[in-house]
């Protein structure tokens, strides 16, 4: 049996919740023409897995063109009605969910929990035991799905205060009719007063009094009744209001915050699985909502007014309702000014940059009517702090001067979206703070402000909005970009909820900087860092060594001053510097062997030394360099089992030539640790060689770099070897490390040779 045969033999509140969940976001009887259609294709997917996208993309296509085919097949005259509601939802699908197909998903899947869960409670079957298993199908309570059943029960409310409007207004232009009747009654009365009193005159009178009696009474029952669908109406739209403010709430200060959150963790490389346009859809729904209630409270006082009928102890809500109202939607304007595309976090003057700022609500309150402007200035941290204490900027107050700052916002049909696109900004000069103790300019952050002006409704309403970017540093070398990422990092991924501009914490608990680390690296180089990688780094950056055993590292504390401000002990750079410049190696050259796994990396040299002692003559590892920033060096086992480290590699060597065709081109490398041959792990990775390398057009024959380390053999003796052909012996003598020199590990310098067909350059006469 079905679930949604199931669901239609629930009885009482169980089917009424079943009916609650179905609404204008997804009717009814789409579910009850395609059930078994629905059941079938939506329960095995994940709508979180940004793999998915594309499939479910395809899967919405396919139910709209299923309901428009089903439809097609109603012909009698008993389902035209169905007909044109399943069309008329197709429609709706298409126009709602074409641009986010993931929204409408996650409706269906939320329906479909709902039925599974009440169908589970009768039948009193336990989880995940006999009863209706769905693969895949989690019982956890979709948001989207639950703000869209919130908004259409608001619209359902927002039309039974609209039908009580008009029935309100009919009943007083009823009342008006017949308090005007009476009115011309009394006259009448009045008028017979001054005739003579003969029998005609007297039976008249009463005959008239009766019926003033008779139209007073109904008076008054109108009165009562006119009194009591005032307060009626009045209690339906308070309730109205409150529901509305917990909604709106929900979507502002948790959906749209957790959307600002996580766009602001992919600063540090997190994934960002944007569902803006959804938030949209609730703050566009609520917009609409919003104003209708407004403009039935303004109704029903202007009907107040035409008709005052004042019960004595009951107080006018109406004034205080109307209030309410309007800050309700000076909220979801004001909230809904957002930086869809941030500005870059490290900034470099006289370098152009771009970003977009959107207004959420703009098509539905028909703002582009009149286009606003946009401009945006760069402010202090003190200056962001004044910002939110006054909701307004000193005229004239800025911390630079930036190019190309004023923009209008367009409206995009096809989008539905009202937004500023500014792809020509530049900063051109910078006002800096007094810098105290150990603060540099990399220490500093700015923010941009985007400033709008608009109104709603032909002008009845005027707003203000504003607002701030995510911090901004701002730098005028490369050099200064190591620590400005720092900071950049540190407020990215430690920045609290509410926070006063740009308050971080000066420690954090390890945990917390592992995953901020964890983010970044993955983020650059394609790869996490493994659980081993993390405890070397905890390691660094405690300054502990090797002979210091901590069990647990997650809960220590690390100072913002461990993390890039002290130097290394004996270095004269600091973490930071230390782990940026290893992340930008693996990322430029690095990036394949990484992910491969080819790399260890994070480990000291006393350890490479330990894992390679009991290895195979010829088995290296690499390892990122302790003193050289930016730096990779291969440790070898040589004769005797005595391990050897090769001078580190940097960018520079790396520009050059890559480290597959290094690593191909030194003969004595055999085996990656533990025993992986050198092919098989960089073999992909060497720089095939041709045997006739072609002239260039200048007429010179183009060298071959080969690296060579002097004393332990030429380079690679055959082509089949390596990616190069072998250099000539005698372009360098073997030279083995100097024995006066005593050293843990010895050190060994590379050199690169230079191989053509025939030695020397050759040029065409």
């Amino acid at each position: 049996m079905s679930l949604w045969t199931k669901a239609q033999q629930l009885q009482g509140d169980a089917l009424q919740q079943v009916r609650a969940v179905y609404g204008e976001h997804f009717p009814i009887e789409v579910r009850h023409f395609l059930a078994a259609w629905i059941e079938e294709k939506m329960w095995d997917l994940d709508p979180e897995n940004p793999q998915h996208e594309q499939y479910v993309a395809g899967l919405i296509a396919s139910l709209i063109q299923e309901l428009e085919a089903k439809a097609n097949t109603m012909t009698t005259e008993d389902l035209f009605l169905t007909k044109l509601k399943l069309i008329e939802a197709a429609n709706m699908f298409r126009q709602r969910y074409s641009h986010n197909p993931l929204s409408l998903f996650r409706i269906i899947r939320h329906c479909l929990n709902t039925e599974m869960k009440l169908v589970r409670q009768v039948e009193n079957v336990a989880l995940g035991r006999g009863g209706i298993v769905a693969p895949g199908l989690s019982l956890i309570p979709d948001s989207n799905a639950e703000i869209a059943q919130q908004l259409d029960y608001l619209r359902r409310r927002t039309q039974e205060t609209g039908e009580d409007l008009r029935k309100m207004e009919q009943e007083q232009e009823s009342f008006a009719l017949q308090y005007h009747e009476c009115t011309k009654l009394n006259a009448h009365l009045q008028h017979l007063q001054t005739q003579p009193q003969n029998q005609q005159n007297v039976e008249l009178e009463k005959k008239l009094r009766r019926q003033k009696e008779m139209l007073e009474q109904m008076l008054n029952q109108k009165v009562a009744g006119l009194v009591q669908l005032r307060l009626t109406l009045a209690d339906k739209l308070k309730d109205t209001i409150t529901h509305l403010n917990t909604l709106q709430s929900r979507v502002l200060d948790d959906e749209l915050i957790r959307w600002k959150r996580e766009q602001q963790l992919q600063g540090n490389g997190a994934q960002f699985n944007s569902n803006l346009d959804t938030i949209q859809e609730w703050c566009e729904s609520l917009a609409e909502i919003i104003w209708l209630n407004r403009q039935q409270i303004k109704e029903a006082e202007r009907l107040k007014q035409k008709i005052g009928l004042e019960p004595t102890g009951i107080t006018d809500i109406l004034p205080g309702l109307n209030n309410q109202i309007t800050q309700l939607l000076s909220s979801l304007v004001t909230s809904t000014f957002i930086i869809e595309k941030q500005p870059p976090q490290v900034m470099k003057t006289n370098t152009r940059f771009s970003s977009t700022v959107r207004l959420l609500v703009g098509g539905k309150l028909n703002v582009h009517m009149t286009p606003p402007q946009v401009k945006v200035t760069i402010i202090s941290e003190a200056q962001a702090n004044a910002l939110l204490k006054n909701d307004k900027m000193a005229k004239g107050e800025a911390s630079g001067e930036i190019l190309n700052n004023t923009g209008t916002m367009e409206y995009h049909q096809a989008t539905r979206q009202l937004s500023v696109s500014f792809r020509n900004m530049q900063l051109k000069k910078i006002k800096r703070a007094e810098k105290k103790g150990t603060e540099s300019v990399m220490d500093e952050k700015f923010s941009l402000l985007f400033q709008s002006q608009f109104s709603v409704g032909g002008g009845e309403l005027v707003f203000q909005v504003w607002t701030l970017s995510l911090p901004v540093v701002v730098i005028v070398h490369g050099n200064q970009e190591p620590h400005a990422w720092a900071t950049v990092t540190w407020d990215n991924a430690f920045a609290e909820p509410g926070r006063i501009p740009f308050a971080v914490p000066d420690k954090v608990a390890w945990l917390q900087v592992a995953d901020a680390l964890n983010m970044k690296f993955k983020a650059a180089t394609g790869r996490l860092l493994t659980d081993e990688n993390l405890r070397f780094l905890a390691e660094k950056a405690f300054r502990s060594n090797s002979q210091q055993q901590v069990g647990d590292y997650s809960t220590m504390m690390l100072s913002w001053s461990q993390f890039c401000k002290e130097p290394l002990p004996e270095r004269n750079f600091t973490f930071w510097e230390w782990f940026y410049a290893v992340m930008k190696l693996t990322r430029e050259h690095l990036r394949g062997p990484w992910i491969d796994g080819a790399i260890m990396g994070f480990v000291r040299k006393k350890q490479a030394e330990e894992l390679l002692s009991t290895c195979a003559n010829g088995t290296f590892l690499l390892r990122f360099s302790d003193s050289e920033l930016g730096g990779v060096t291969i440790a070898w086992v040589g004769d005797q089992t005595e391990v050897f480290m090769l001078q580190p590699f940097t960018s520079k060597d790396f520009a050059i030539r890559s480290l597959a065709d290094r690593i191909s081109d030194l003969q004595h490398l055999a085996a990656l640790f533990p025993d992986i041959p050198k092919e098989q792990a960089f073999g992909k990775y060497y720089t095939p060689f041709t045997e006739n390398q072609p002239t260039t057009s200048n007429g010179y024959v183009k060298p071959l770099l080969v690296t060579h380390v002097p004393g332990w053999g030429g380079p690679a003796a055959s082509l089949g070897g390596g990616s190069y052909p072998p250099t000539p012996q005698h372009m360098y003598q073997p030279q083995s490390p100097d024995p006066s020199v005593t050293r843990d590990t010895p050190s060994v310098a590379s050199a690169v040779s230079d191989s053509v067909s025939s030695l020397g350059t050759v040029m065409e006469l």
